[in-house]
Order: structure tokens, then C-alpha cells, then sequence
């Protein structure tokens, strides 16, 4: 029995998720959602989380003391680290 209204449930969600990409834009009603015109305390990435991978890497031992020792959190700190340097404009 649960199976059988989970699928329907799946079904009818996405019969109601290919009407909505099948509707124009301009047949979209917005009159419940207000017009944002100040996007100046708009939060950049608040809900983005990206995806994490587990991963084994190998760095020398007096740079995972160095990171350790500036508190918790040295995995977050390393992927930061990596995270400007890939932000970072490539030197050719």
C-alpha cells in the first residue's frame, strides 16, 4: 500500500514538474511572490553547499602542524586554501 501511493505520489509530482517547464515565461503568475528592487542585503551562497568528497591525501608533517595548530577545523582551512588557488587566475 505505501509503495503503491509513494509512486503515485512520485508520478503526479512529476507530471506537475514537466507541466511547469512546458509553461512560458510570461504565463508564470508572480503576484504572490513581492518584487525585490534592494538586493544590497542579499546573502551570496547562503544555501549553496557544494558537494564534499572523502578523499587521502599525503602533505608533509610540519605543514599539517602548522595547520592544526591554528585550532580546529584544518581540513576546512585546507580546502580553502586549494579553493583560492583554483579561484585564482592561472600565471602563464
Amino acid at each position: 500500500m505505501k509503495q503503491r501511493r509513494r509512486n503515485r505520489t512520485v508520478k503526479d509530482h512529476d507530471r506537475e514538474l514537466t507541466a511547469l517547464m512546458r509553461m512560458k515565461d510570461k504565463d508564470i503568475d508572480y503576484s504572490d511572490i513581492p518584487r525585490i528592487k534592494d538586493w544590497s542585503k542579499a546573502v551570496v551562497g547562503k544555501f549553496y553547499r557544494p558537494l564534499k568528497k572523502s578523499v587521502t591525501i599525503r602533505v608533509d608533517a610540519d605543514v599539517l602542524a602548522w595547520l592544526k595548530l591554528q585550532g580546529t577545523g584544518y581540513q576546512t582551512r585546507i580546502n580553502s586554501l586549494l579553493r583560492q588557488a583554483m579561484d585564482r587566475p592561472a600565471r602563464r
